[in-house]
């Protein structure tokens, strides 16, 4: 398997204790004007398939969206990945982390509009690039930084973020806040809708990235869902790899279908 693959397979879902979940993430934007609230973490390759598609979406019916986020480390930390995931599953979800640091000190300094700027910048690096033979995302997390950075046009020494565990206690009490409204057998990304009243997934996930007309019907039959109250799940473990290049998928052709059990590449139930 190349890296970029292996990479691909560092997500996953896991039920972590909450701790007081309801409480108000630390710095966090109000999100009263947002129609969604995005929960992301820039390693999941499904995250950011549906966050392009919802950014589609957002150009052709003009909403905004509130980016937060969730750490698959955090939301797993009290798993053996030794004996419980794939062997690349710990230092994606650890890259993911150091990711998150440098967005919450984004978010802390610059506000919350700047996050959806620097998550595109993130995400173009991370999956929209050609694979490169031996590298993986977690031995090129400072370059990628720099370079988001740079684009989003932020200060450089937000990078220094990277390694700084301070933030880890925002990152826990956002990733517990998403948890609260989803319930914990869950991964990325979870979307709420028309927040605080409305309702919150985890999803959908795509494999596919639409076109302009089909996102927006996708996007009316995701809400459908979301607004009917007693609507709760509905489900399939079998994924493609999702198309990106990274991943070694062109649009044009249909990624490997995986069976994803409980939602997740565990080697364990």
């Amino acid at each position: 398997m190349d890296t970029a693959a292996a990479f691909f397979r560092a997500r996953c879902s896991g039920p972590p204790p909450l701790r007081d979940a309801t409480a108000s993430v630390v710095r966090q934007g109000d999100g009263m004007s947002a129609a969604l609230h995005f929960w992301f973490v820039p390693v999941c390759p499904f995250a950011w398939m549906t966050s392009k598609w919802v950014r589609m979406v957002a150009d052709q019916r003009a909403y905004d969206v509130e980016w937060r986020l969730i750490s698959l480390r955090l939301l797993n930390k009290h798993i053996d990945y030794d004996n419980h995931f794939p062997p690349e599953y710990e230092a994606g979800h650890t890259a993911g982390l150091r990711l998150l640091r440098v967005c919450a000190r984004v978010r802390a300094e610059h506000g919350a509009q700047a996050l959806g700027p620097l998550y595109l910048a993130l995400g173009d690096r991370i999956w929209e690039q050609d694979p490169v033979e031996g590298q993986d995302v977690a031995g090129r997390v400072p370059g990628l930084v720099r370079d988001a950075l740079q684009e989003a046009a932020l200060p450089a020494e937000l990078a220094d973020a990277l390694e700084d565990t301070s933030w880890d206690e925002e990152i826990q009490a956002e990733t517990d806040a998403a948890l609260a409204l989803t319930g914990k057998d869950v991964g990325t990304p979870i979307l709420h809708f028309q927040p605080p009243e409305g309702i919150a997934f985890f999803g959908p996930v795509i494999s596919r990235l639409p076109d302009e007309a089909q996102a927006a019907q996708l996007w009316d039959h995701v809400v459908g869902l979301a607004s009917f109250g007693g609507f709760a799940e509905l489900k399939r473990s079998l994924r493609e790899l999702p198309q990106l290049p990274a991943l070694g998928v062109p649009t044009e052709t249909v990624g490997k279908t995986e069976d994803w059990h409980g939602g997740s590449r565990r080697q364990k139930k």
